[in-house]
């Protein structure tokens, strides 16, 4: 954890991903198709950064990307996939089963205690999930240690500090005041065990607004913020906006069809626009708008999903 002193921390997502450097281990807030932080990974992408280790609970999009860019050397997840609506990661896969980049599957649960580890100040902690499972013969770093009090055999996992964390938040204010609707996956742990925490937010507001929602990640763990309404596009940002499916079935055809289909994707919404308003231009405030409309009847909802 690296304290970071009050003082206007609101930067460009260019300025925020620019410091990153190659090889860099790097954490993925949200999870699923929630609050990812799609904006710094367009922007890594445009920045040519390479050899990432990718370190986060379940991701779908976000890695999946970085993955299709040639971003990533190790990913560190528990599951990488479109759930149940759109199946499996398809650049993760094709990149897996060819041995592109290093898969080192981990679950939830030990990564938590890896970063409550560092947090604690601790070398390691001890867990019990993943005995008798392959996920050891992916992390030789993984060692098994006796419990002095009962003789059980346990798993020491060793404390886990990302370069970076990467996160978005609905609301935050210009000195890194954070809030975050639950669920928080793992972006609090992230915050506290992390060298370096940058964020994109929504909507920019002041303190006493950020404070009457509930300050989740305090300012004292962010070194920068930049306000990109739909930051989390294709993504949802609950309440504000819900997943945008029609994106994702898009990028998911792509992803499955490799090549030029893949490119082109790449160039039409990453390497195609300068930046995060063009990125929205081009997605149209009308589509944008509908996404947070998802509250307003049942219609409204069910019809994101056709």
């Amino acid at each position: 954890m690296g304290f970071q002193p009050q003082r206007d921390k609101t930067v460009s997502v260019a300025m925020a991903v620019a410091d990153i450097a190659d090889g860099a281990m790097i954490a993925l807030g949200g999870g699923l198709s929630a609050r990812l932080p799609m904006a710094f990974v367009r922007e890594l992408i445009r920045q040519g950064k390479q050899d990432l280790h990718l370190v986060g609970s379940a991701h779908s999009i976000d890695v999946d990307l970085l993955v299709a860019a040639g971003a990533v050397r190790r990913c560190e997840e528990s599951y990488v996939g479109f759930e149940q609506d759109l199946g499996l990661a398809p650049a993760y896969r094709r990149a897996a089963e060819s041995g592109n980049i290093e898969v080192a599957e981990s679950c939830c649960v030990t990564i938590l205690a890896q970063l409550r580890a560092t947090e604690l100040g601790l070398p390691f902690l001890p867990v019990r999930g993943v005995r008798g499972s392959d996920i050891l013969r992916l992390h030789p770093e993984y060692a098994e240690v006796t419990c002095p009090f009962t003789g059980e055999v346990l798993v020491a996992v060793p404390a886990l500090k990302p370069d970076v964390a990467l996160l978005h938040a609905p609301l935050g204010d210009r000195y890194g005041n954070l809030h975050l609707e639950q669920p928080y996956v793992l972006d609090e742990r992230f915050a506290s065990a992390s060298a370096r925490v940058v964020a994109t937010v929504d909507k920019l507001v002041s303190t006493e607004g950020v404070a009457a929602a509930g300050v989740t990640i305090p300012a004292h763990l962010v070194a920068a913020v930049a306000e990109v309404p739909f930051g989390a596009h294709p993504t949802s940002c609950y309440p504000d906006y819900a997943y945008d499916r029609q994106h994702l079935s898009t990028y998911v055809k792509a992803a499955q069809a490799g090549g030029e289909d893949l490119a082109g994707y790449l160039k039409t919404f990453v390497y195609g626009v300068a930046d995060e308003i063009e990125y929205r231009e081009l997605i149209g405030g009308d589509r944008l708008a509908e996404l947070g409309r998802w509250t307003q009847s049942t219609e409204d909802w069910k019809g994101l999903f056709r």
